[in-house]
């Protein structure tokens, strides 16, 4: 898909004041819609729009328009440039935070520190922007607004999306075992902590619950028969006497 002209609502005007190509044409090079071309030929739509010569901007030729003036159905093409303009590649750096948040990111770096202390601290300045000095200051409680500081969610500050925010917290998630092995973690596993604890026979139970009321009877049992054979061996005694 060829790209629009630069300024196309501009070239567009200049077009419907200085030439006689049709709607459609005008429309199509400018990569607009017919009806909105119809619209600043009425001058309902971009009043007060200055118009922008294509020929002297270079975009295009005057044979070309010449041509596409004769023949209705010819398609405008956008001249080639003569000088080719570089892209500009953005540089790698901290995420850009506008002034009206600034204030807030202490705020940001207090809750992550908090609620993400595996994320290292060139993941916290991708994602809000900040220098480690400041990540130090406010880990240290040096920082010289230290006391008022509320850990806020950066996501809800507007500071970085939900999306960037997982992404960062994954990576150090990935991390994390292999320090923890390092560390000597002696964590158990999941299965073995949350295993239901087994309940006792309930057979047992009731024979541990009667094994002290059987040995009370057993002593008493015991006594009473040494009760027993003490009177009778008196009377035995007393008619040996006589």
């Amino acid at each position: 898909m060829s790209q629009p002209p630069l300024m196309p609502k501009a070239t567009a005007v200049w077009l419907v004041e200085n030439t006689s190509l049709t709607f459609e044409q005008i429309a199509e090079f400018c990569k607009l819609h017919p009806l909105e071309v119809r619209g600043i030929a009425d001058g309902e739509v971009a009043a007060g729009i200055k118009g922008l010569d294509p020929i002297t901007s270079g975009q295009l030729t005057r044979e070309e328009l010449e041509r596409a003036a004769k023949n209705p159905a010819h398609h405008l093409k956008l001249a080639e440039r003569k000088v080719k303009v570089p892209e500009i590649k953005k540089a790698k750096g901290p995420r850009y935070t506008p002034v009206s948040k600034r204030q807030d990111r202490p705020n940001a770096i207090l809750w992550l520190l908090r609620n993400h202390p595996e994320l290292k601290d060139a993941q916290i300045i991708r994602l809000i922007g900040t220098t480690k000095s400041t990540i130090a200051q406010i880990r240290d409680r040096t920082h010289w607004n230290a006391q008022t500081l509320t850990p806020i969610d950066p996501v809800s500050l507007g500071l970085c999306s939900q999306i960037d925010l997982d992404l960062e917290v994954g990576r150090a998630a990935k991390d994390r075992p292999a320090a923890l092995a390092e560390v000597g973690s002696t964590l158990l596993p999941a299965e073995e902590t949350t295993a239901p604890v087994a309940a006792p026979a309930l057979s047992q139970t009731f024979a541990d619950m009667s094994k002290p009321k059987r040995e009370e009877e057993a002593a008493i049992d015991v006594d009473s028969v040494f009760a027993k054979l003490k009177q009778l061996k008196r009377p035995v005694d007393e008619d040996d006497e006589d």
